[in-house]
């Protein structure tokens, strides 16, 4: 065997020399998935959602429908031409702190949203999610800098699981934190608890800005970084699914688009589910939330492993089988002990699935056009998609009921799974790990 010391690293891959600086650096940047998570469970999932639409908006909840697309809609239009503007720039640091700190502040600001300030209420929410989704494509376009193709896999679910482990710490915070529901102070610490979420993401999120290094600037800097960012991610967009430059991207980003419509479905509408269907109570539900992070733990990790042995597309598809069972077993249940169970087969199908995915887009991306690429994953592919499934669950469950609203649901799982098999995985050398 040569000795790999006396060798000069390899350009955009970590250096053998420096293995511990290279895990740390790794760490690091998990941490900042077990930062983030804290916004995604206690505003959007557990908390926020619920508060807004009961004590803010009146019960209306067409009103949180609308803020979480209107924001959607929003990243997805910022995120291609930011992550141009990204690459061209090499400050992903910069714009990540940007997008982080305004999903932070207006986070921090909803503890003064009260009853009947649907304006304030619905304004800052759509601020933070913007922050919140935008930011995930200066993070994701990070995964090609810090590890080999090799480990893309269990490093991106690395990631995934750290995150889930955040979003499983922050609820037990304010599961803790959280007084009797008829305590004259409950809504007090309700409102809070979006403070320590915050908190929480601020604080656990800095060892990525100080740690984890940007990549090396290479060639001429435009005069104008926005004109460019808009050209070049029209260039992308023509070269991906008009000339079809790059078609199995093209495929993958259409198929993906598919199937994390149903995930997104299934997020957003198991609280509800939960409530509705088996009037289950605020501790149930974060009892539940809480088993969905613990099992989704497991299968980032163990699907991180799967995926850099058998390739991140034969996981997917794994995942996608995994998901269009759940979505049936859900016509099916009946009663909370069953619920969970499948709630636990959802945690895992998530964490799969999502780092799976992550993993599959880094494999196919070209170098040097990672924050371009990862911009239409992230944003046109991943945040568009969440508009689309959410209504089709909602007028279905309207005319009939959630049960058929769930078995529609898997026709997104299983239409997804027929694209992406028309998808060509580039060449993987055998990991060493």
């Amino acid at each position: 065997m040569p000795d790999l010391s006396s060798l000069p690293p390899i350009p955009g891959q970590p250096d053998p020399r420096q293995s511990g600086v290279s895990r740390w650096r790794i760490f690091s940047w998990t941490l900042f998935d077990f930062a983030q998570t804290a916004f995604s469970v206690i505003v959007i999932t557990v908390v926020y959602s619920r508060y807004f639409t009961h004590r803010v908006a009146g019960g209306q909840r067409w009103l949180w429908g609308a803020a979480v697309s209107l924001s959607m809609v929003c990243a997805a239009a910022l995120s291609p031409p930011l992550g141009a503007v990204a690459d061209y720039s090499r400050n992903r640091k910069g714009f990540l702190l940007l997008f982080a700190l305004t999903c932070i502040s207006a986070t921090s600001l909803l503890f003064f949203v009260r009853e009947g300030m649907v304006v304030a209420g619905f304004t800052l929410f759509v601020i933070a999610n913007i922050g919140f989704e935008g930011g995930m494509v200066f993070y994701d376009a990070f995964l090609p800098g810090i590890t080999a193709k090799t480990s893309y896999g269990r490093v991106s679910g690395y990631g995934f699981a750290m995150g889930y482990v955040g979003a499983l710490a922050v609820l037990l915070i304010v599961r803790f934190m959280l007084p009797d529901p008829g305590d004259p102070s409950y809504l007090f610490y309700v409102r809070l608890s979006f403070v320590v979420a915050a908190a929480f993401f601020l604080f656990f999120s800095l060892p990525l800005f100080f740690f984890v290094r940007e990549p090396p600037v290479s060639g001429d800097r435009p005069r104008s970084l926005i004109r460019a960012g808009l050209t070049r991610a029209a260039r992308t967009f023509r070269a991906l699914f008009i000339d079809r430059e790059f078609p199995s991207i093209a495929r993958f980003l259409i198929a993906f688009f598919i199937y994390n419509d149903g995930i997104l479905t299934v997020i957003a509408f198991a609280a509800i589910f939960a409530e509705q269907s088996l009037n289950m109570s605020d501790e149930a539900i974060i009892a539940f939330f809480a088993i969905v992070q613990t099992s989704a733990v497991a299968g980032s990790l163990v699907f991180g492993v799967v995926t850099d042995r058998i390739g991140p597309k034969k996981t997917i598809s794994v995942t996608l089988v995994l998901w269009t069972m759940i979505a049936v077993a859900a016509y099916f249940v009946d009663n909370v002990v069953f619920f969970y169970v499948v709630a636990f087969a959802a945690g895992i199908a998530i964490g799969s699935s999502q780092s799976a995915s992550r993993s599959l887009m880094a494999l196919l991306t070209p170098r040097e056009r990672e924050a371009e690429f990862f911009g239409f994953y992230d944003g046109l592919c991943g945040k568009a998609s969440a508009v689309f499934g959410p209504i089709v669950y909602g007028v279905v469950a309207d005319l009939t009921n959630q049960r058929i609203a769930a078995l529609v649901i898997s026709l997104f799982f299983i239409t997804g799974f027929a694209i992406l098999q028309g998808v060509q995985e580039p060449g993987r050398a055998p990991s060493r790990a």
